[in-house]
């Protein structure tokens, strides 16, 4: 069996193919290859299974040139979105991805960024670097604090969960939500208030950390109208897709402080930050890292491994998307 992988991962997910005795090709340049690049390479390896990545697009194109014996594009990430899964069914490619074991760190990553964005931080770290700070102000620098505000969800998944439990358990938080399907047990535990009505999410919150899935209709669900309801001293976050937001309409609204301020590690148009974004002192840009740790990557690359050693073993991804 041969295993293409389409950028270096870390190595336990790779031990687990070798030790099955599969011949495993990594991509040796270590970017993201062309469509043109991963078609050719495809087509010419006649591989079983293909390990890929968020920033690979997998077309039709590119699932006809993994040929007929390929059995599985094995995702690495939870989301999906650079997959045409209409066209892997078609052609009887099964799909996985690899979920549940980031949630910890993405969530300490978001709630990393609220406090950051709240506290200034990187801008007081700025401050202090480039020798501006001659002794202690009583107006210098001045954040908001978190205990006892609002946090608002948008997508009470695993991640928007975690991240709730650190802001009731850590800071005495309250919490809203919303999602497309009411968590009753959630609220129970949180003592957390569903709205039906994501536009009452943007109103209420002093903090917002959004965990949607990328689809049609969660393109641009945060635009200008919403950042317009939103308190002036709000603070919004963003660890789930880069489209989910307006870019431009966060540019003008941090410009104009309709918002206090915002956190992002995911954008529009990765790696191109909308113009204008990266001169604003009051955003937090992190480059799409929210998941960068030894051990989630690790378990990122154990997971995909194990979803296609089922697959070319004749049995179920435990990860497979339907």
């Amino acid at each position: 069996m041969k295993i293409f992988i389409t950028r270096a991962i870390p190595s336990r997910g790779l031990e687990l193919l070798q030790q099955k005795g599969y011949k495993v090709t990594v991509n040796p340049d270590d970017r993201v290859l062309t469509k043109d690049e991963l078609t050719t390479a495809l087509d010419a390896g006649g591989y079983d299974a293909v390990l890929c990545l968020l920033t690979d697009k997998i077309d039709a194109g590119v699932l006809d040139a993994a040929g007929k014996q390929c059995k599985i594009f094995a995702n690495y990430a939870v989301g999906f979105d650079n997959i045409d899964m209409k066209a892997a069914a078609e052609r009887g490619i099964l799909i996985s991805n690899t979920p549940g074991v980031l949630t910890d760190s993405v969530a300490e990553h978001a709630f990393a960024l609220m406090l950051a964005a709240a506290h200034r931080i990187p801008e007081s770290d700025r401050f202090t670097r480039a020798g501006k700070y001659h002794g202690w102000e009583p107006m210098l620098l001045l954040g908001t604090d978190m205990v006892k505000k609002t946090l608002g969800i948008v997508g009470l998944g695993r991640i928007g969960s975690r991240v709730a439990h650190h802001a009731v358990r850590g800071f005495d938080m309250s919490v809203i939500y919303y999602d497309v399907k009411r968590n009753e047990d959630f609220e129970k535990e949180f003592n957390a208030s569903f709205h039906e009505n994501v536009d009452d999410v943007f109103r209420e919150a002093d903090f917002i950390s959004i965990h949607v899935p990328l689809l049609e209709t969660t393109r641009h669900l945060v635009n200008a109208e919403q950042l317009a309801m939103m308190k002036k001293t709000a603070i919004l976050v963003n660890t789930s897709r880069g489209p989910i937001v307006d870019e431009a309409a966060l540019v003008e609204a941090l410009k104009n402080k309709t918002i206090r301020g915002a956190a992002l590690d995911v954008f529009e148009r990765e790696p191109a930050l909308a113009p204008g974004l990266a001169d604003l002192d009051n955003v937090i840009l992190t480059p799409h890292t929210a998941s960068a740790t030894e051990e989630t990557r690790q378990a990122m690359s154990v997971l995909a491994a194990e979803n296609i050693i089922a697959a070319l073993e004749g049995r179920e991804p435990p990860n497979v998307i339907r």
